[in-house]
């Protein structure tokens, strides 16, 4: 399905050029390989082992790449490695480097460096939201929580080019797994010489096909054509540029006007218009958006509550009124899209709860007795700040208002301060949007992992902690999406979040630009893009 939907993507990407005016062939001047693209804002972080923002992680794409990577089609291929052994029993697997893949100083990308970048981020020091993805790891889990020392760890640089994995248990989705950006390298020597390696494009060095130039913190970051990848010869651009600009109004404009050759957030008075362009570009993605709800706090800590408020907002009027874009209502955490022996797992487990606003008053009516609330508690509910999250949050407000008569508060934070206050738990109500950094069900819902890092919800629930484990280590496939079927249902049953929609992406790229590669799992991929 996902192979199908990129090609044609593709083929409707070499269709707008062919309708559009081709500039370049009109010019005595072939066309600079240079591209301006919107980040939106300022990263949170560019460090591959911390990281956990899919904005992040659309920029480190273009600068690193892993043992595993995707093609032009989406589909897993090796990278950084030349060639891979697997052990009969699955649980050892050998990789052997490239002997071309350098650093963009130089230096030769060695076993070592990985070794060391999984074993960083499983260091309960660190505190890596995304050490759980690395689990798979034979003690990775143990050493994580201080129960296994370093050296225990499943993961050997034999030598330079040789790296040695050992797995907890056989893992058949882990090329899969191992695209993601936690699994890429660092460099030991880059990291430990500096805290601030990540901020100073003069300490900052990658292996992928671009390397960070220019950090103008706040307004743009520049990348430009890393000289030392194995592959550069596939890599046409010289130079990206990633913009820092929140109003997407003032986005459009200057995409308008050729300021800026791609975007991803188009102003809902100009969504019409943007889609009778030729080069609009509209496709559903394996993406939940929700707002999360720290248990730890009221009137949050009553599961009452929490299920009135999902049951108490117009999901159809949401995605009709609001989005505009192709987004279905959500009444799940695992979005359509993954495939599974039984059909898609969407399809299979079905919707959880449906809205009505009567019982939602009647929940919040028994709450409010058995919390002994003479008055409903005062909620604030927080978004980062874009138009899309303050329209949606806004309607959020206004339905919670008229269907349940519940005022609720509005605040917004800057990306970096607002991930910053959820890993504090420093909220009531937050919206949040998880991506699949690969897709499968799994990678949804272990969001919600007792022992996880990315949970910002204070919720535990050791049945649902040890359906996911069993679900990690299962072989056969039928037995293993039934153990996660039996694990979202425990999460939609004690709701530490508000599904309202899986999201749905659009995109404006400029006529003149071919190759760009679209998956439906993670942002736009530039690697092959050529004006």
């Amino acid at each position: 399905m996902m192979k199908k939907l990129i090609a044609i993507l593709i083929l409707t990407g070499v269709m707008i050029l062919g309708a559009c005016s081709d500039k370049s062939a009109t010019s005595s001047e072939p066309p600079k390989q240079d591209l301006v693209l919107n980040l939106s804002s300022e990263p949170s972080s560019l460090d591959p082992g911390i990281t956990t923002s899919l904005k992040d992680g659309w920029v480190m794409e273009h600068l690193f790449e892993g043992l595993y990577t995707l093609d032009q089609e989406g589909e897993v291929v090796l990278g950084v490695a030349e060639k891979v052994d697997k052990s009969t029993d699955g649980l050892v697997y050998t990789f052997t480097i490239r002997k071309d893949a350098k650093w963009s100083d130089g230096s030769d990308v060695t076993a070592h460096d990985f070794e060391y970048a999984w074993k960083r981020a499983l260091d309960p020091n660190v505190g890596a939201r995304y050490a759980s993805f690395l689990y798979v790891i034979k003690n990775a889990e143990a050493f994580n929580t201080g129960k296994a020392s370093l050296e225990e760890v499943g993961v050997t640089a034999l030598d330079d080019k040789t790296l040695k994995l050992t797995l907890e248990a056989p893992t058949p989705y882990l090329e899969k797994l191992m695209t993601i950006t936690t699994f890429y390298p660092v460099k030991k020597e880059v990291v430990e010489a500096n805290e601030n390696w990540t901020l100073d494009p003069s300490l900052y060095v990658t292996n992928g096909a671009f390397q960070l130039n220019k950090w103008e913190h706040d307004s743009q970051l520049e990348l430009i054509k890393n000289k030392e990848y194995y592959a550069k010869d596939e890599v046409s651009l010289e130079k990206i540029t990633f913009k820092m600009i929140n109003d997407a109004t003032t986005a459009y404009q200057m995409y308008e006007t050729g300021e800026l050759d791609f975007i991803s957030t188009i102003p809902t008075d100009q969504l019409e218009a943007a889609k009778q362009k030729p080069e609009y570009i509209e496709f559903p993605t394996y993406s939940t958006a929700m707002y999360l709800f720290n248990i730890r706090k009221e009137p949050f800590n009553n599961q009452k509550v929490r299920k009135a408020f999902a049951m108490g907002i117009d999901r159809k009027a949401l995605v009709e009124n609001v989005g505009k874009i192709g987004e279905t209502p959500a009444f799940a955490m695992v979005p359509p899209g993954a495939e599974t022996p039984e059909g898609d797992f969407r399809e299979v487990g079905g919707n959880y709860f449906e809205e009505d606003y009567e019982e939602a008053k009647k929940l919040i009516a028994e709450a409010m007795e058995e919390e002994g609330w003479s008055t409903f508690p005062k909620v604030e509910l927080i978004y980062s700040t874009s138009e899309n999250n303050k329209r949606y949050s806004e309607a959020i407000q206004e339905m919670l208002k008229k269907n349940l008569d519940i005022d609720i508060q509005l605040g917004t934070q800057e990306w970096s301060s607002y991930l910053d206050t959820l890993g504090r738990k420093d909220y009531q109500m937050a919206r949040m949007a998880q991506s699949g950094v690969y897709i499968d069900p799994a990678v949804n819902l272990e969001y919600f992992l007792g022992s996880g890092t990315n949970n910002r919800t204070g919720w535990i629930n050791e049945n649902y902690d040890q359906l996911l484990k069993k679900a990690r280590v299962e072989q056969d496939e039928t037995k293993r999406y039934e153990l996660l079927h039996q694990a979202e249902e425990i999460l939609m049953e004690d709701l530490p979040f508000m599904p309202y929609y899986f999201l749905s992406s659009n995109y404006l790229a400029s006529p003149e630009i071919k190759g760009i590669v679209y998956y439906n799992h993670q942002p736009p991929v530039f690697k092959w893009a050529k004006k």
